[in-house]
C-alpha cells in the first residue's frame, strides 16, 4: 500500500473529530463523513477550539474536510477509520459499504473499545486488509493505540497500520489475538470489577476505593506496568501474595448486581447526577478539567 491518499473517518462525534485532529496536525489531509448533518457542521470548530486550548496551530483544522457524501469521503483513501457507536449491526453495514467503496489497498480499521472485531468483520472477502484500532478518549491527548488483529488480518496490513499510528506520534500496542475488550480494557474492567465489589459487600464505600488506588499503587502506574512491578518485587512473593488473595478476590462472569440495581434505581453516574456517589455540576466540571489538565501535564512533560 502506497502512503498516497487522505485519511477517512466514518464518524465525526467525540472519537471521530479527535481522530481526525491527530492525523491534520501530523500533516494529513483527513475527510469526514457523518450521518448527522450538524456533527459535520461543527467539525472543524471543535477541532480548532482543541488545538487552541493545546497551544497548537488552528491552521491544521483547514486540512479536515467535512463531507456529506459516504462514497465522496472513502474514494481514493488509503487507510479508513470507522468511528461510530458501538452497534455492532451499525459497524458491520459500514464495512460492508467500505468493502465496495473504498480502494482495494486501503486499510479498514474499526475502532471499538470491547467488540470483537472478528464478528464486525464478518463476511468481508477482503478480511485480510480489515482489523481492529482502539483509540482511547481523548485521542489526541492519550498516546495508545491497540491494533487488533484478527485471524484474517494480513501481517504487513497490521504493520503498516502499526507505522502509520508511530508516525502520527501515537504509542501503538499490537494486539496478536482478537479478543473481547484487547488488553487495556481487560485489565481496566477487571480492577472495575473488584472496586465494585469492594462497595457492594460493605468493605468501604466509593470515595475510599478511588482514595486508595490515587494514592497508592496509581501514583507508580505512569512509570512501571504491573508486570515491571511484578519483576521488581520478585515472582516468589508474587506467587506468595497470590495464593492468599486471588482465591478471595470477586470472579464473578457477570455484571455486578449492585452495578445492576443501581441503573435499575436510574443512578448511572453523572449524566443523572448520581453513581456511586452523587456529582453536583461543580464536582463533574472540576474532575473533568483536573483528568484534561493531567493528560496535557503527562504530553507535555514527555515532548508531546
Amino acid at each position: 500500500m502506497k502512503n498516497n491518499g487522505h485519511i477517512a473517518i466514518i464518524g465525526a462525534g467525540l472519537m471521530g473529530h479527535g481522530i481526525a485532529q491527530v492525523f491534520a496536525v501530523a500533516g494529513h489531509i483527513v475527510m469526514v463523513h457523518d450521518v448527522n448533518v450538524d456533527s459535520l457542521s461543527t467539525l472543524r470548530s471543535r477541532i480548532a477550539q482543541n488545538l487552541r486550548d493545546l497551544g497548537q496551530d488552528v491552521a491544521a483544522a483547514e486540512r479536515v474536510f467535512p463531507v456529506e457524501d459516504f462514497g465522496e469521503c472513502v474514494t481514493g483513501a488509503h487507510v479508513v477509520f470507522e468511528a461510530g457507536p458501538e452497534d455492532m449491526a451499525f459497524k458491520r453495514k459500514v464495512f460492508q459499504r467500505l468493502e465496495l467503496m473504498a480502494p482495494r489497498t486501503a486499510l479498514l480499521a474499526s475502532n471499538t473499545s470491547v467488540m470483537p472485531i472478528t464478528d464486525i468483520m464478518q463476511g468481508l472477502k477482503t478480511g485480510d486488509r480489515a482489523m481492529g484500532t482502539h483509540w482511547w478518549n481523548p485521542p489526541y491527548l492519550v498516546p495508545l493505540v491497540e491494533v487488533i488483529k484478527t485471524a484474517e488480518t494480513d501481517q504487513g496490513c497490521a504493520q503498516q497500520m502499526f507505522d502509520l499510528l508511530k508516525a502520527v506520534g501515537k504509542t501503538p500496542a499490537m494486539v496478536k489475538k482478537d479478543v473481547a475488550g484487547f488488553i487495556g480494557n481487560r485489565l481496566q474492567h477487571a480492577l472495575w470489577r473488584e472496586a465494585i465489589s469492594l462497595v457492594e459487600h460493605g468493605i468501604c464505600d466509593a470515595e475510599t476505593v478511588d482514595t486508595v488506588v490515587k494514592a497508592s499503587f496509581g501514583r507508580r502506574l505512569p512509570v512501571i506496568g504491573p508486570l515491571e512491578n511484578a519483576d521488581l518485587v520478585g515472582l516468589d512473593l508474587t506467587l506468595a501474595i497470590h495464593q492468599t488473595v486471588l482465591p478471595a478476590i470477586e470472579h464473578t462472569p457477570g455484571p455486578s448486581p449492585y452495578l445492576q440495581q443501581l441503573i435499575a434505581e436510574g443512578r448511572m453516574g453523572m449524566k443523572t447526577g448520581e453513581g456511586f456517589r452523587p456529582w453536583t455540576t461543580e464536582e463533574q466540571a472540576q474532575l473533568r478539567l483536573r483528568v484534561l489538565n493531567h493528560l496535557k501535564a503527562m504530553n507535555a512533560a514527555e515532548g508531546r
